[in-house]
């Protein structure tokens, strides 16, 4: 393997720093060398690994993608599926109990106080105040109860005390990952731990992070001016699909969801048929398979999720909102358009390095160096996710005095100039390029390898449509550019939010 990890390191490099140099069969002969180095293959239960070795250095990065996100949630639930992000860490029966049949017993405990608290908060006409404190009372008892018999950090601790180092986790519209790297004489404890925690899990000290998260929205959205637009923009640009919701959820059902319902979201969503694993470093293909077959051959498949079935219909016409908020003007726009499955998606790739990549890019050369009406603007497209049909979108922060108005009219000169004359040789080639780049850029590191495999298998159905997508990307011609931009930026396909300063601003 060595001799193929060596060729694959230097196809990478050429890769970077050469496309002009490389022949069109370049992207083919990539994807020769990897498929050399990786090992593939389905559990009976529906669990997908996949292995990479590169054994430059003994270590080994861990790469869990669950397959569900918040566009999974259902309404009254939202936030739900990011709640698994903390509670994946909190331990599971083997592991965070000082003694697990006392624990569960007083979660289960738990559960029925908060279950007759929450009744009697919802009841009409409202209980009486010293029986609605009694029952707040038994409840915060018996959590108690069940805290008591936590090992606090007994999970994050095993893996620390073996050498595991980026310990971390994420939650999208679209995915649940859970990621981390460890010495390379540790792949059995990735199984054993992983195993553990999928198969075993706990949801303890459930409530208290669920406050967790509540602050952590009152943080990152309700105190946040962008983050309360960005809330207000997506509910605005989706009446139908979930993508609309907040995948940090509602304050409302984070206020009132149960570890009840938790538990039926995973054992509907966290089947093996909606998992795939990938190891890449310094580990043994057969190896793997082996483990995997120990660790993972007995866990019960599932009664498959599927897709989404909700379709976005489309706009009849323009979508506006305006933000009265006590802080900096904004402009924002979001234009309708495919998955990242959808043939066009690579021009969208080349798309917005022309509009925004870098110094380069037409709307910050415009907007911030020009014309010097905005401290930043810039353009992105799958937001919030990349699974569904999505969004292209527009952001700028208007320099002091500017109209957000006067934003939308840059953009929207740009965008007119590329519709009606296209784009220019150079840049076309300079966006493919770059967008090439910072695929395989992605493909230098362990971690990038295990996340981009793991994302490309679990999106698309196949990790080869990395390769395919380079291929893609070559083919983009300045029609296709023209003839998107022509079919996307259309204002009946638009949905644009303002944040208009108020009194008190600073």
């Amino acid at each position: 393997m060595n001799s193929i990890f060596r060729r694959l390191t230097s196809l990478l490099f050429a890769f970077t720093i050469m496309w002009t140099a490389v022949p069109p069969a370049a992207g083919q002969t990539l994807l020769d060398a990897f498929s050399e180095a990786v090992d593939e293959f389905t559990l009976e239960n529906g669990l997908t690994f996949i292995t990479v070795e590169r054994p430059e250095a003994p270590v080994v990065s861990f790469f869990t993608y669950v397959d569900v996100g918040a566009a999974n949630e259902v309404k009254g639930i939202t936030g739900i599926a990011h709640m698994f992000e903390h509670m994946a860490f909190k331990g599971t029966r083997n592991i965070g109990s000082k003694d697990i049949d006392q624990e569960l017993i007083a979660i289960a405990e738990m559960e029925d106080a908060y279950l007759a608290l929450k009744a009697a908060k919802a009841q009409t006409p409202p209980v009486a105040d010293d029986v609605l404190a009694e029952r707040e009372a038994a409840f915060e008892a018996a959590q108690a109860q069940a805290k008591s018999l936590v090992e606090d950090g007994a999970f994050e601790e095993i893996i620390e005390r073996n050498g595991g180092v980026g310990i971390n986790a994420s939650t999208s519209s679209d995915a649940t990952r859970y990621f981390y790297s460890l010495p390379s004489n540790k792949v059995e404890l990735w199984f054993s731990l992983e195993a553990d925690r999928f198969m075993n899990p706990v949801l303890r000290e459930f409530y208290t992070e669920r406050d967790v998260v509540m602050e952590e929205r009152r943080m990152r959205t309700d105190s946040q001016p962008i983050g309360r637009m960005l809330e207000e923009f997506l509910t605005t640009a989706y009446k139908a699909h979930p993508y609309g919701e907040p995948v940090v959820g509602h304050m409302s059902d984070l206020e009132t969801f149960t570890l009840t319902e938790a538990e039926a979201f995973y054992k509907e969503h966290y089947i093996p048929q909606n998992m795939t694993m990938v190891l890449v470093g310094d580990v043994d293909a057969a190896e793997v398979r082996r483990l995997a077959q120990t660790y993972f051959g007995t866990m019960a498949s599932g009664a498959a999720t599927g897709q989404v079935e909700t379709v976005e219909p489309p706009q009849l016409g323009e979508r506006r909102i305006t933000i009265e908020d006590a802080a900096q003007p904004v402009y924002l726009s979001g234009y309708h358009k495919g998955s990242m499955s959808h043939p066009d998606d690579p021009v969208f790739d080349v798309l917005e390095d022309i509009l925004s990549g870098g110094r380069t890019g037409r709307i910050y050369r415009s907007l911030v160096e020009e014309q010097q009406i905005a401290l930043q603007a810039y353009g992105l497209h799958n937001y919030p996710g990349s699974k569904y049909p999505n969004l292209f979108l527009f952001l700028g922060i208007p320099n002091q005095g500017v109209d957000p108005m006067d934003i939308e009219v840059a953009i929207d000169s740009i965008l007119v100039e590329i519709v009606e004359n296209g784009v220019t040789d150079a840049e076309l080639e300079r966006a493919k390029n770059r967008a090439r780049a910072d695929l395989v850029r992605g493909l230098q590191s362990n971690t990038g390898v295990a996340s981009q495999l793991a994302f490309y298998q679990a999106t698309t159905g196949d990790w080869r449509n990395l390769f395919a997508r380079l291929d893609a990307l070559s083919r983009v011609s300045s029609a296709d550019v023209q003839r998107v931009a022509a079919e996307t930026f259309i204002p009946r396909n638009r949905t644009v939010a303002i944040i208009n300063t108020t009194s008190g601003a600073e």
